[in-house]
């Protein structure tokens, strides 16, 4: 199916011709350092190209006014003086004579991706456009936006496609009020934006931007602003917001299509954002959407003003659709105070609109609130006369290349099992004697010593992923970790779904990670690195299941930071194929895609996992329903004793607050 890839020159045939300082970064270089990137890592060629075309007046009016569109349509016979009073209008952005014409072409491109995403011609896409969207309203340009290029795309899907229910993910550094202003009524339309907000002080300087803000009448809790109150966001920050709020919620809401407003001005060295988040992380916010919606996802260019973090954060977000093996985040930090009680306090607004948030923390005692720290500090600074913006040029290293095994998928299995289309099956007839190993020449079970040459070559990156049928899951599990003792695994993440004893002495000394969701009351957490999570109906609750790994597993794996994953199928695990599949898409994220899967003699259940292996989009969950209270409590209580060593699990400013209390009396 492929990737599709909008892009054309022509799109960067208008500028700035007068002096106007809040609008010069906005430049024709945006579009054609981020295109020649593409180009020069090879991955335009990689990509299905699809071909530009204006977008129709009946399209434009799906979202603006016709006295606007009208207004507009006049631009290109404007002379300078007339171009300059009409924008005097708005705010925030220029009119050249060209920029009419290509405004019809940056909608009209979103609109040809959605042909191609909706209709199955490709899996997904990117759309480098120009002029950017997210902020032109109903009749008005604003903040470099002539059309609101995702909006119209949104109604379009549903217009033509009868597409149901819609994502957009706004990443962008600014809020993109048009497409809150455009669906904030709409439940059919989620929204959610993260943005500089400053308090209120960041333009564009709105109330309605800030997290109160949730929608309107029957839209009420489709609208999700996370405010950044501070500069300096990290890849943590972010990584946070996904896991806590965002794909909570984008699950239970179940969308039949995902739009991305992607603005990389979020990114490291942006002059508009001031955050210190890496392009990597745009390679890990894509892939933890790629799972929703059957994969279809639309991913359009919004801001982004820094020309090397810009085309370094589009080609991330580029090498991700085209499934290429994630680089992994080392050293993330804890989530800062302020993103959290950022979090916290936009948790605690979306409460009682969605139930996986039922359990959310109330809003932070105004009190302990950031609010009045930076008030005072502004203040202190305006008085002073100190200049607000940080003059400090960042610098951050080149991002590793994303080498793609020759393998995807591997497999090791019974002469009675089909090996699934795509994937390479592994002769089991090696030489045992010449492993190192005792668990292999003492044990009766033939496939190990099959597995321990899966692994390395895993290790030697020939193969990305594997999957194997064994006799007996636990030797197996216990076989690899013993196997393991190349300078190159220097951690393991293990993910046992369903019931059955883990080996303790295999988390002993911090290599392994082991994270178990079963029915059993297992012991009480023993060590760091053993996390038992009990469910009333085990691994067949699928809500009570993604909480836990949305909650839980995914932060534990980013701040792990594993170098392989294992992921053990216990004998009648219960889980059903669609979670299974979901699980196995998400634990992607981790380990440049080295994930070995474990399953005891399940055949049936091979074919499905394969297929997530080779890159194929998990089938779509059921709108998902509250969990469990007794496990929710029980996940809850489970996230407060482990959240003191592991940062990421944190969700409320209190916490962090509580944790550099403690910090503090230990020193003492």
């Amino acid at each position: 199916m492929g990737t599709a890839l909008i892009c054309d020159e022509e799109m960067t045939k208008y500028k700035l011709l007068w002096i106007d300082p809040a609008c010069k970064i906005e430049v024709p270089e945006r579009l054609t350092v981020s295109y020649e990137a593409l180009v020069r890592n090879a991955l335009a060629d990689r990509c299905v190209s699809v071909p530009v075309r204006e977008a129709t007046d009946a399209e434009i009016l799906l979202v603006h006014s016709e006295e606007y569109l009208e207004a507009v349509k006049k631009t290109p016979y404007m002379t300078l003086e007339d171009l300059k009073e009409f924008t005097r209008q708005y705010g925030d952005v220029y009119f050249h004579p060209n920029i009419y014409h290509c405004a019809k072409l940056a909608a009209g491109s979103a609109l040809q991706l959605v042909d191609h995403v909706v209709t199955g011609r490709v899996r997904n896409g990117m759309a480098l456009v120009r002029p950017p969207g997210h902020h032109s309203q109903h009749s008005a340009a604003n903040g470099f936006c002539v059309f609101n290029n995702v909006a119209i795309a949104a109604r379009y899907a549903k217009q033509k496609y009868g597409v149901k229910r819609v994502l957009i993910v706004d990443w962008d550094i600014h809020h993109g009020q048009g497409v809150q202003y455009c669906f904030e009524d709409d439940p059919n339309v989620l929204y959610f934006s993260w943005h500089r907000y400053e308090h209120g002080r960041f333009w564009p300087q709105l109330r309605e931007s800030d997290y109160d803000s949730v929608g309107k009448e029957r839209g009420a809790g489709f609208n999700i602003n996370v405010p950044w109150n501070q500069v300096g966001m990290e890849n943590s920050d972010y990584l946070s917001v996904f896991c806590h709020l965002l794909l909570p919620v984008a699950y239970e809401f179940c969308p039949d299509l995902v739009l991305v407003c992607a603005g990389f001005d979020s990114a490291i060295g942006d002059p508009e954002g001031e955050m210190c988040a890496t392009p990597e992380i745009f390679a890990h916010l894509t892939h933890l959407l790629m799972n929703l919606a059957a994969g279809k996802l639309c991913v359009v260019l919004e801001g982004g003003y820094n020309l090397t973090s810009l085309a370094q954060s589009v080609c991330q977000t580029v090498h991700t659709l085209l499934g290429d093996p994630l680089p992994q985040l080392a050293d993330l930090s804890c989530p800062c105070r302020s993103s959290l009680e950022s979090l916290q306090c936009s948790r605690s607004a979306h409460r009682q609109y969605w139930s996986c948030l039922k359990h959310a923390a109330a809003l932070p005692p105004a009190e302990i609130s950031t609010k009045c720290i930076k008030v005072a500090e502004d203040e202190a600074k305006t008085e002073l006369g100190e200049e607000e913006k940080s003059s400090e040029e960042k610098i951050w290293p080149e991002p590793p290349e994303r080498f793609s095994p020759p393998v995807r998928c591997a497999s090791v299995l019974p002469d009675d099992a089909t090996c699934p289309d795509g994937c390479k099956l592994l002769s089991t007839n090696q030489d045992v004697d010449k492993l190192r190993d005792d668990c292999i020449k003492n044990s009766d079970d033939h496939d190990l010593s099959g597995i321990i040459s899966l692994v390395e070559k895993m290790v030697q990156n020939e193969i990305r992923s594997g999957l194997v049928l064994v006799s007996d899951v636990t030797v197996a599990m216990t076989c690899v970790v013993q196997h393991i003792t190349s300078d190159v695994i220097n951690r393991v993440l293990i993910v046992c779904v369903g019931n059955g004893m883990i080996p303790g002495h295999i988390t002993e000394d911090g290599r392994t990670l082991v994270f178990q969701i079963s029915s059993d009351h297992l012991d009480e957490q023993k060590s760091k690195y053993y996390i038992p999570v009990c469910l009333k109906k085990g691994c067949s609750d699928t809500s009570g299941f993604m909480h836990a790994v949305f909650g839980l597993l995914l932060p534990l794996g980013y701040e792990y930071n594993p170098d392989l994953v294992l992921l053990v199928r216990m004998p009648d695990s219960k889980v059903c194929d669609a979670v299974w599949q979901q699980l196995t898409g998400l634990l992607q994220s981790f380990a440049k895609g080295h994930t070995l899967v474990l399953m005891q003699n399940d055949k049936a259940s091979v074919g499905p996992t394969a297929s997530i292996l080779l890159g194929d989009p998990a089938a779509p969950l059921e709108s998902l329903q509250a969990p469990n209270p007794e496990d929710l409590n029980a996940v809850e209580q489970l996230r407060d004793r482990l959240q003191l060593n592991w940062k990421l699990l944190q969700t409320t400013s209190e916490c962090t607050a509580a944790v550099c209390q403690q910090a503090i009396s230990f020193m003492k």
